[in-house]
């Protein structure tokens, strides 16, 4: 589970359209949810995903900041992005292979394995 961090309201970008007064008002809105909010960081924007009414609250009583749940994508993809990154330079190295070509010479490129391609449907073997 993601632990909740604090964040500035301003920084807050809403992905809802309307709000439910009902749902303002209400003292349990979070009897049956989570406590916290949940938002998604996305190229350097922070979405709110989930917890309009726990953000609008926090705001009418005057408070700058709430605690909120954040998926960082940005961090996530950059990660991949840096494993994908290794991968491809040890297998480069290892099987003597091009960056340049992404697939490499795994099971499904289309590399000679003597006179059939890795791919090849019709081979009876």
């Amino acid at each position: 589970m993601i632990p909740p961090r604090q964040i500035r309201l301003d920084t807050l970008v809403t992905t809802k359209r309307e709000l439910a007064l009902d749902a303002l008002l209400a003292d349990d809105s979070t009897f049956y949810g989570d406590l916290f909010p949940h938002a998604v960081q996305w190229q350097g924007e922070m979405y709110l995903e989930d917890g309009l009414h726990r953000a609008l609250r926090a705001a009418l009583q005057q408070r700058n900041v709430i605690h909120v749940r954040v998926l960082d994508l940005d961090a996530l993809i950059e990660t991949a992005d840096t494993r994908q990154d290794t991968r491809a330079t040890a297998g480069a190295v290892e099987h003597g292979g091009d960056l340049a070509d992404p697939w490499g010479s795994g099971p499904w490129s289309g590399a000679s394995r003597g006179n059939h391609t890795a791919l090849d449907l019709d081979d009876p073997r």
